[in-house]
């Protein structure tokens, strides 16, 4: 566990976030230190040219503490410290967690529609150079570390830094979130490969996927439903694919038809995922990730996910739904007379088309 310390006069508590999230940055400045994801799901690694040079994680903090208050002028005192010790590390995680928890409540209340500016990051465009973070009241970013109350603080104490200012601009669409000023904005730092982000959309133009994201959301055509899968899960997800790969296909800033990555506190949002159905569309979770974001599952909803504890693949997970009579079952009998008439349709055309007789 790293724990950061700083002070100064315009140190605020709204500021912790986007410290936080440039431990990310500054990190991986350092040679042969590699920084990934955030809060919880931190991943570091360092190489074993570096690890012969270090005798402890001292030089490593003082470079960090130096790029931080460099960059970050408002800083001007600072301590970190390393915790090695398993016990002590699971006493902070628990300590961070409430930290995390209180912070994700703040936008409760607040909506898209409640104010005038969004707010942008590309912290992540090293290494996904066409994403556009865009984070709203009601959507988080991607990995989970700002909410639109720390896109604003960030953008005021570092105008040039990598959180600013989004104008909404003109609604041009409610209910899947699209803003004439995200789709301006997504447009220019995407270097022109995307001119739409809908942010409450998971197959028209999506919001972009960094790789740092939490969850990664994937459509199941077998039950036309949705399936979410986080860091923490080591299986196999329904579709027969880990987190790891699904995270490979859906990251690089690209806006992937079919997959998704989100922030957790996404699923709180009453906007979450509502031009595609919102939580009726959700057919699995892991089980840990169900219990954690419970509070957010409608209650009529909450029998009816299954987890890897009651489908394991394709066929069980039909099996389910069906016997929970999850809202996804109603689309299917409209699907398959859909599907009839077409193949009606044909059989009437290639009966009426005209029969060509060879010449004698």
């Amino acid at each position: 566990a790293m724990i950061f310390n700083i002070g100064g006069e315009l140190v605020e508590p709204d500021l912790e976030s986007v410290v936080e999230r440039r431990v990310h940055d500054f990190i991986n400045y350092c040679q042969g230190i590699m920084h990934l994801n955030q809060r919880y799901d931190v991943w570091m690694r360092v190489s074993k040219d570096t690890a012969a040079k270090m005798d402890s994680f001292e030089p490593f903090g003082k470079a960090v503490m130096m790029l931080f208050k460099t960059e970050l002028p408002f800083i001007e005192k600072m301590q970190v410290t390393f915790y090695t010790d398993k016990d002590e590390v699971e006493k902070q995680m628990e300590t961070a967690k409430e930290i995390f928890k209180a912070r994700d409540a703040r936008t409760k209340d607040l909506h898209d529609e409640d104010v005038e500016v969004f707010y942008g990051c590309t912290l992540c465009q090293s290494f996904a150079p066409t994403n556009v973070c865009v984070v709203s009241p009601d959507r988080i970013s991607l990995c989970g570390a700002i909410n639109w109350f720390d896109g604003r603080a960030a953008a005021k104490v570092d105008p040039e830094g990598p959180q600013f200012e989004i104008a909404k601009g003109d609604l041009l669409d409610a209910v899947t979130g699209e803003y004439a000023g995200v789709n301006d904005i997504a447009k220019k730092l995407s270097s022109g490969e995307f001119d739409k982000i809908k942010l409450h959309s998971f197959f028209d133009s999506p919001h972009t996927s960094c790789g740092c994201f939490e969850v990664v959301g994937f459509y199941i055509p077998e039950v036309d439903g949705i399936g979410w899968v986080d860091r923490e899960y080591q299986g196999m997800a329904p579709n027969g694919i880990g987190f790891s790969t699904m995270a490979g296909q859906t990251g690089g800033g690209k806006q992937i038809v079919g997959f998704l990555g989100i922030g957790v506190n996404y699923f709180y949002s009453p906007k979450f995922i509502q031009a595609d159905g919102g939580w009726n569309r959700v057919v699995w979770l892991p089980s840990k990730l169900k219990e954690k974001i419970d509070e957010a599952i409608p209650a009529d909803l909450k029998d009816k996910i299954a987890t890897e504890n009651d489908a394991s693949d394709i066929e069980s997970l039909k099996a389910f739904l069906q016997e929970k009579n999850h809202p996804v079952v109603a689309t299917w009998a409209a699907a398959e007379e859909e599907e009839e008439e077409e193949e009606e349709e044909e059989e009437v055309a290639v009966a009426a088309a005209p029969m060509m007789m060879p010449a004698a």
